[in-house]
């Protein structure tokens, strides 16, 4: 099975490595489609004939969003409805990766796919763009929403704390924004796993939520980074309020998994032992 791979982030970075025997990943980066160009993502798919597509490729910088909407909401909501209106033509699924910022945060539920969306910025709703456009296509689907993905490559949280931590002594991190981190090589298995799925039963098409368990704060997440690294930097808890950024965050980012769970066995990775790879990864620890 040959799959189409739109992305060279930490996501795509971990699809090109972990993908099974049988299931052979072609790699899309900038160079080969760039998703600001109108045709070029259709063209790349009528060109390589996949029997599958999965988009990992995204704007993510959530506060320059604010500044820069047009160009988040090409590349995350019209560059994905094209890829799977190209998808729609030639019978084919798309594994479209979204996000927990299409909800606005409110309460403290995990959300289900089935909630209504309110974002509260503009990446949540270049997101939201993209999902409504690839359900308008006809494409067989599925919208994966996740929520903190992090990695040992790329820009993410994990990477950022291991800097900061060694510089100063204590981090004032915020603690009432929960949610679940995604290691990006367990989000890579279940895009992979999606993708044949789809593959073998369309019926299966639809929003989807995975993300990792149990639920943490950032205040949480970094006291367990500093701790499994041997790190002695303090955390002092604080609320978003004293944080300002240009953007919003949802103070509530739980997302529900069952339903993913019952339908293609994808159980929540458990982040905590995510977090041992990549830092056994990155030469922190030792196994």
């Amino acid at each position: 099975m040959r799959v189409l791979v739109f992305g060279g982030g930490q996501l795509a970075t971990e699809i090109a490595r972990r993908a099974p025997d049988g299931l052979h990943p072609d790699m899309a980066g900038r160079a080969r489609a760039d998703l600001e160009v109108s045709g070029a993502c259709d063209a790349l798919i009528r060109e390589a004939a996949p029997d599958a597509v999965i988009n990992a490729a995204a704007y993510t910088a959530v506060d320059r969003a604010e500044e820069d909407e047009d160009r988040a909401t090409r590349i995350n909501g019209a560059a994905p409805g094209e890829m799977a209106r190209a998808c729609a033509v030639l019978g084919i699924p798309l594994v479209q990766v979204s996000s927990d910022y299409v909800f606005d945060g409110a309460g403290t539920v995990p959300w289900q796919p089935g909630d209504a969306p309110a974002p509260l910025g503009a990446y949540g709703r270049s997101k939201l763009a993209g999902e409504e456009a690839v359900r308008a296509s006809g494409a067989v689907h599925a919208i994966l929403r996740t929520s903190w993905v992090v990695s040992a490559h790329g820009a993410n949280f994990v990477r950022t704390m291991l800097r900061l931590g060694r510089e100063r002594d204590a981090l004032r991190i915020v603690a009432d924004q929960v949610g679940g981190p995604t290691p990006a090589a367990a989000l890579a298995d279940a895009c992979l796993t999606m993708a044949q799925a789809l593959r073998a039963d369309p019926s299966k098409s639809g929003t989807w939520h995975f993300a990792g368990a149990p639920e943490t704060s950032w205040a949480g997440f970094a006291r367990a980074i500093f701790d499994m690294a041997g790190i002695a930097c303090a955390v002092e808890d604080i609320p978003t309020s004293d944080y300002p950024t240009p953007a919003r965050r949802p103070l509530n980012s739980r997302l529900d998994c069952s339903a993913t769970h019952a339908a293609f066995g994808l159980g929540q990775p458990d982040w905590r032992e995510g977090l041992r790879d990549i830092l056994t990864e990155l030469g922190e620890i030792s196994r």
